[in-house]
């Protein structure tokens, strides 16, 4: 794996950005949430809810992925 600019691989980089975006999306989708329940749009605000849950699964499977390359030498040395 190439390690770029940011003393990271592009796979490690690329599992930061995606989790950073998820976890973003769902800290927003929380507001969602609320403006759908306060509109009384109970199925819009389940439709967040759902969406909030499956970036929150993506986030987590970044960090397994994100665990399990830590310290492999072709992650580069910020990830050591």
């Amino acid at each position: 794996m190439a390690t770029g600019e940011t003393g990271f691989d592009d796979v490690s980089f690329d599992l930061i950005s995606v989790q950073y975006h998820c976890l973003k999306a769902g800290h927003d989708y929380g507001q969602y949430v609320r403006d759908a329940r306060n509109a009384g749009k109970e199925d819009i605000a389940a439709f967040f809810e759902q969406i909030m849950a499956q970036d929150a699964d993506r986030a987590k499977q970044c960090h397994e992925f994100l665990r399990d390359l830590s310290g492999a030498p072709e992650s580069g040395p910020a990830m050591s």
